[in-house]
């Protein structure tokens, strides 16, 4: 059976079924052609940059992140040096960081399950899960299947289709030609309007944004992502205690 959307959050057990992941592979599905042209690309991408199809199959299997592992390919080098590898590191953890506020934000939802469950599911935690989940928790649903179905559909996708990409070579081995590093943005765009809470909510937003964009013509890298995110969390926090 479905949950209850009206059920109390005072209850302690929540249910995750295997309705809830299918619930959220359909609303991820809307995503998909989308994330499979983005695997073909990177596929491609590692063609390239001389990677076997065994390792590039291993990254987008156990990385499973795509801007990161784009970004770790403008990096890469035949030979690498420890100096090399900690750069490497350190770029893609601060272009993922923004998952640290993700997960925080979902954490009262998370807390429900036992720690083997989350650590399974958070795995497959994606900027898609978490608009999908964000959305779906608001509108009162808490059945994480959802984010568990979302999770492996597009994990599953993301795999195949590099294995596509990385075949097919250098047919597509530049995103940004076709206009396929947008896909993200737009998608985020698209999702994050139903989250909308009215005027008082606008500032967090804006001050993120133009914190985000200050920050990424002074400083080289992708730190404006952390920077831009903690600015935006900072100034809600403040506000949200000035109510």
């Amino acid at each position: 059976m479905s949950p209850d959307p009206n059920t109390p959050p005072a209850v302690q057990e929540a249910p995750i079924t295997a309705a809830g992941m299918m619930l959220g592979l359909r609303k991820v599905s809307v995503l998909m052609p989308g994330i499979v042209v983005f695997a073909v690309a990177f596929g491609a991408a590692a063609a390239a940059k001389g990677l076997s199809f065994f390792e590039a199959m291993l990254m987008s299997g156990f990385v499973y992140a795509g801007v990161a592992q784009l970004v770790s390919l403008e990096l890469w080098r035949p030979e690498w040096s420890w100096g090399a590898i900690a750069g490497i590191a350190v770029v893609t953890a601060t272009v993922n960081a923004r998952m640290v506020l993700q997960g925080a934000s979902l954490q009262p939802w998370f807390a429900k399950y036992p720690k083997t469950l989350n650590a399974f599911h958070l795995f497959f935690f994606t900027d898609a899960s978490w608009l999908i989940g964000t959305r779906y928790q608001a509108e009162g649903g808490r059945d994480l299947g959802v984010l568990v179905g979302a999770g492996l559909g597009l994990w599953l996708v993301w795999v195949i289709a590099t294995g596509g990409g990385y075949t097919l070579g250098a047919l597509v081995s530049d995103p940004r030609r076709y206009g396929i590093d947008l896909v993200m943005p737009i998608f985020f765009a698209a999702m994050i309007v139903p989250l909308w809470r009215g005027k008082r909510g606008m500032v967090p937003w804006v001050v993120a944004g133009l914190v985000a964009l200050v920050t990424a013509r002074l400083v080289d890298g992708y730190a404006f992502i952390i920077v831009g995110s903690l600015a935006g969390a900072i100034t809600g926090a403040f506000r949200d205690d000035a109510a």
